[in-house]
């Protein structure tokens, strides 16, 4: 207290300031803190939407094989292309590869018949157009 004039005046020393604000060390601290949660979350989105894609290019292929498969033993050959499944409603529409985000599937062709009564070679397996490398360590042209 000190008197200024006829009245008392109250000086505030410096720890009563340091009530209205926060000090820059504080701000950059949370600032950080908040940098190093947000860094987390985006490797943990990206790492669910790898998988998702993964998940989709599983069934996908599985869908593709089978419909091959049903071609085959329904019309007793196998379809020389994949478009052959959807003209002939084994599937609605050709799927694109969640990993290339094109219709670019890589197509297996033998020479020997799957079933007995079949009467031409063609079409028995799909597989990814990409190069990469699944979360399993496989790549995705080996699924």
């Amino acid at each position: 207290m000190k008197h200024i004039g006829n009245s008392l005046v109250r000086i505030p020393r410096g720890g009563a300031r340091r009530g209205r604000g926060f000090t820059l060390i504080e701000l950059i601290i949370v600032i950080s803190i908040i940098a190093i949660l947000a860094s987390i979350a985006a490797m943990y989105y990206q790492h669910s939407i790898l998988r998702a894609k993964e998940s989709v290019l599983r069934n996908d292929l599985f869908i593709l094989r089978s419909g091959i498969d049903q071609y085959t033993l329904d019309k007793q050959k196998a379809p020389q292309s994949l478009e052959d499944l959807v003209s002939a409603g084994y599937i609605k529409s050709m799927p694109k590869d969640p990993i290339t985000n094109q219709v670019d599937w890589v197509t297996v062709n033998e020479d020997s018949m799957m079933a007995v009564d079949q009467t031409s070679p063609g079409i028995v397996d799909v597989h990814s157009g990409s190069s990469l490398t699944g979360t399993d360590g496989t790549q995705y042209s080996n699924w």
